[in-house]
């Protein structure tokens, strides 16, 4: 079995690591980022220049930034739809938007390709570890199938409906996170302008009934003014982007969800797109004229 692997950014690089270790198959990867060439080779992956040279794999993975991308690579001009053959198998770990998800899916049905939405929870150290969860949408047949390759890097892995259910699932749980980022930004600050010391109120928080996996990542981070551990703001506000977009096409309302949108978008347009949702703290900091941060001993 050949496998190849598209995409070795900051969650795909460990991820491919795992399946080249894991899987006992051949392995072949493609990047635009080439630095991590190296590594993978040393791990037995073999590499090429061009993702359409992957085209002969019997099971491709994915983990792309975005559905543009994503569409580029399989349906785009010079993609990979018009070199794949019947009984191959697509796996996308991206997350992209559902709409999306469903137009690839359908584009290679119509070729006889199987097609796996799975994207993946749980930040870096967990692709690193292979205990990453992962979400799948598709036939129940193909998930059986590529079960034990998804296995190489996920320890929770939930099938949940047909093509798109993969998406859709992911995006509820970073929809919710991501509000709980938003919350953490605008409370810290006040508390510290009401006279709070941030390093009690971070103990209080994390021991108390305000804790999340939020609070748990980002507060201590954010006393010691380290903006740069978790996904950037620009790639992560895809999210709040497909909600927004399912909202107005199902007529949902969504009116705390809307408010945390606004969170993002207020510290995107102060130029912090480069830095984690724990940065989202900045522009009420500034507002508020405080920082919540560890206090000089």
């Amino acid at each position: 079995m050949k496998i190849g692997f598209i995409g070795l950014g900051q969650m795909g690089k460990p991820m491919a690591l795992n399946v080249v270790r894991k899987s006992g198959a051949e392995v072949a990867v493609h990047s635009i980022n080439r630095d991590c060439y190296d590594e993978l080779r040393q791990a037995g992956a073999s590499t090429v220049a061009e993702a359409h040279e992957l085209a002969d794999a019997d099971l491709i993975l994915l983990s792309l930034p975005n559905g543009d991308i994503v569409r580029d690579v399989l349906l785009g001009s010079g993609g990979l739809l018009g070199r794949l053959r019947s009984g191959q198998t697509v796996v996308d770990t991206s997350t992209i938007g559902h709409a999306a998800t469903l137009e690839i899916a359908e584009a290679l049905a119509a070729r006889g390709i199987d097609f796996l939405d799975a994207p993946v929870s749980g930040m870096e150290a967990r692709a690193v570890e292979g205990s990453l969860t992962v979400m799948c949408g598709g036939d129940r047949t193909v998930f059986d199938r590529v079960e034990p390759c998804l296995r190489c890097f996920g320890n929770n892995l939930l099938y949940m409906g047909p093509a798109g259910s993969g998406q859709l699932t992911k995006l509820i749980n970073q929809l919710l996170f991501d509000i709980n980022c938003a919350a953490i930004a605008e409370i810290l600050p006040m508390a510290v302008k009401m006279g709070l010391e941030p390093q009690k109120v971070g103990a209080v928080i994390n021991s108390g009934t305000g804790r999340s996996y939020a609070s748990e990542f980002f507060l201590p981070r954010i006393l010691e003014g380290n903006f740069s551990s978790g996904y950037p703001l620009k790639h992560a506000y895809k999210d709040l982007v497909s909600a927004a977009e399912l909202g107005a096409r199902r007529c949902i309302p969504m009116p705390v969800l809307a408010a945390a949108t606004a969170t993002y978008q207020l510290a995107l347009l102060e130029g912090h797109g480069a830095l984690d949702k724990g940065a989202m703290v900045l522009p009420f900091e500034k507002r508020l004229d405080v920082q919540f941060r560890n206090s000089a001993e």
